[in-house]
């Protein structure tokens, strides 16, 4: 069990997605204009990591090598499709706030390097820890960065007013906006760890 919070905490914090292994970049720079948007596809993208590491880890022994890549992307595309169907049916202003960016959790290098790195290797119990560890660790750096760039831009976190919109700069909603505050929340990140070790 023990090893089991480690490969939990690892998720979090060693090997965070966003802050320390730099992967998916893409949603983590599109989709995060605002806390709740953050938050959504972090969410989203944690329920097809954590079940997709666990479909794997379950089936790993039956699927031959030549078509391990393809299979681990029919599992994670099942899984996808779930969470699409799911919130075009009770959020659809979600779903579309978010676009484009829910099917391509199919593709996205976090989910198909966890699967190929971890769930193949690894029992089910802890391809599920490292789901959700990484999964967390994702759905936090997203929701940080979308509510600073939320916070910077509008005023509001959460949609809940802090101080007048007017105050707030444009820029940070923007695109240029998520690479500035991504940078700072990276730099910060590695500085709290280093003073940790």
């Amino acid at each position: 069990m023990r090893n089991n919070i480690n490969v939990l905490i690892n998720g979090i914090v060693k090997e965070n997605p966003t802050f320390v292994l730099l992967l998916g970049m893409c949603p983590t720079l599109a989709t995060t204009s605002s806390a709740l948007n953050g938050m959504s596809m972090g969410l989203a993208t944690l329920f097809v990591l954590t079940c997709s590491n666990i479909a794997i880890s379950s089936l790993k022994n039956l699927i031959p090598d030549m078509v391990r890549i393809p299979a681990f992307i029919v599992v994670i595309a099942a899984f996808v499709t779930i969470v699409e169907m799911v919130m075009n049916a009770y959020l659809p202003a979600l779903a579309d706030s978010l676009g484009i960016f829910i099917p391509l959790i199919v593709v996205n290098c976090i989910v198909l390097g966890r699967a190929e790195s971890f769930a193949s290797k690894n029992n089910v119990i802890s391809s599920l820890f490292d789901g959700l560890g990484i999964g967390i660790g994702f759905t936090l750096a997203l929701t940080v960065l979308g509510a600073l760039r939320e916070f910077l831009g509008t005023g509001k976190i959460f949609s809940i007013t802090v101080y007048p919109e007017n105050y707030g700069s444009l820029i940070f909603v923007l695109a240029p906006g998520a690479f500035i505050v991504l940078g700072y929340l990276i730099a910060i990140f590695n500085k709290l760890q280093k003073k940790t070790n």
